[in-house]
Order: C-alpha cells, then structure tokens, then sequence
C-alpha cells in the first residue's frame, strides 16, 4: 500500500508542502512583495498558479485531503516550490512510493569514480567484486572476477556487459555451474529495469542486440519474468581452484541508483573469506 493511502502519509505529504512553500521568499519566483504582506513565504493561491494548478485543489492537498497528485503535478510544484533533487524524491516517495525520473544527485564527485573506487577498496580479497550500470556493462571488476568469470580488460569495451557475455562467449557456460538457472536469472532481473528506466536507450539497444544474438534470451525475455535484486548462490567452475558456491549480494550506493555493486560472499556463516 502508497503510504499516501494513509491519513498518516497524508498528513505528512500536507506538512512538507507548508513547510517548503512558507520558506519561499516572493521574489525568488519574481511575485512582488507589498508593505501589507503578513504571509510567511509565498500563499497557497500563488503556489497553485505558479503550478497551473486549481487553488481549491492545491488547498485539498496540504489539508491532508485523501487526493491522489500525479508525478508531473509533483513535479510542478518542485519546481515552483524550489525543491532539491532529494526533497523531490521524498516527495514522489511520499505520494507514490517511488520516485519518478530520478535526476543524478550532484555530490561534487561522478558516480561512476565512487563506484570504481568502492571496488578498488573492497575487493582485495579472493572473492569476486564487481559493479555495473542498469544495462549490465561492466564498469569495474577486481582480480578474482577476472578469475572466476572473465578478464574484461581485454575485451573490447563494447564487449563489456554481463549479460552479452553470459550469452555470447562460450567460457561462460563453463564457468557457471547451472549456467542456464544463472542465465534465466539475469534477464529476470534485466527485466525489471524498464520499468525505472523506460527512456533508457542503451538499454533498448541491448535488448535488441541480445534478442538478435542468442535465441535463448530472445525466449527468456520474451517470457516476461521478473526477478528484484536480491541474494541468491552461483557456483562457479574455476580450472584449477575447481568449483566454489558463493553468495551474491547486490548492492546501491546511496549516492547514486544508477550502479550497482556485485560482491560474492561465502556462502554459509560457517565459511571463511
């Protein structure tokens, strides 16, 4: 259930709203300030008109009325109400439960460089590390991935996704213990990423090249299943240190949703790294 199915989400949505608007000073949305003003901030009739907007039903809205505002309603009012990126977001999250269009959040220091580094710093140890955009390209990897799965460094960096590599190079039906459970796998949770990401064109692009490569994933995709990220075992086929189960455990920064971090754990609380 949207939290703003409840009088409490309600409420809450109705009080943010007040609060952003009565710190708007008039002249930061060009309204003029007149010696009779006694409003803190800017009237709910501006902030309705501002937004195209009807006053009545802006006035429902932070009443805690039990209405539902659309995503390009929220939207409007974020920008006439000069929200930040994360004050839209807790908007939307209030309102719908998740946030539409997420915009990248500017923390002085690019996404991708964070997630490199967290790489870089967390896989020092045997097992694999790896981090990937939503279109699966492969963007950082530490040495026990290059053992266990692939050396991406020498492929082309056209080549670099995970999915196209599952699905095209024959090591990987070696390297994976059940490749076909591993592979239904990830396209069930490829699945899921339209549905955040419908304007994503590399990753429609993607999709279009994996249906025209392998028949597998064309079947598989077209079967419409759908799996979110969670924990689940893969064993791994290495040539020498022979087969291991691990835990994958996929994780998001908190900077940004538009990468995520692969790591493989033991796979009991009795094994050791």
């Amino acid at each position: 259930m949207v939290w703003l199915d409840s009088g409490l989400g309600r409420r809450e949505l109705a009080q943010f709203l007040r609060s952003r608007r009565e710190r708007i000073n008039p002249e930061q949305v060009g309204l003029p300030v007149g010696p009779r003003r006694r409003t803190a901030g800017l009237r709910r009739e501006e902030v309705a008109v501002l937004a195209g907007l009807s006053p009545t039903w802006y006035c429902y809205l932070e009443q805690g009325r039990k209405i539902r505002p659309s995503s390009e309603v929220l939207d409007s009012l974020a920008r006439v109400l000069l929200l930040s990126e994360d004050e839209r977001r807790y908007m939307h999250m209030l309102a719908h439960g998740q946030v539409a269009e997420p915009q990248p959040l500017d923390t002085g220091f690019p996404p991708e460089d964070i997630i490199r580094q967290l790489v870089r710093t967390t896989g020092i140890g045997q097992y694999p590390v790896y981090a990937l955009n939503l279109s699966a390209d492969v963007i950082a990897w530490n040495h026990a991935t290059t053992e266990w799965y692939a050396d991406f460094g020498a492929l082309d960096p056209a080549e670099r996704n995970m999915v196209r590599w599952m699905f095209t190079d024959p090591t990987a039906r070696i390297r994976f213990a059940d490749w076909e459970s591993d592979a239904q796998d990830i396209v069930a949770r490829l699945r899921t990423v339209p549905a955040r990401r419908p304007h994503d064109a590399r990753l429609a692009r993607l999709v279009v090249e994996m249906k025209r490569l392998s028949a597998e994933f064309r079947l598989w995709w077209e079967e419409h299943d759908v799996i979110e990220q969670r924990s689940r075992l893969r064993t791994l086929c290495h040539p020498t240190l022979g087969n291991r189960t691990m835990r994958l455990v996929v994780v998001y920064p908190s900077d940004t949703d538009s990468y995520m971090v692969a790591y493989h754990l033991p796979a009991g609380p009795n094994d050791t790294l």
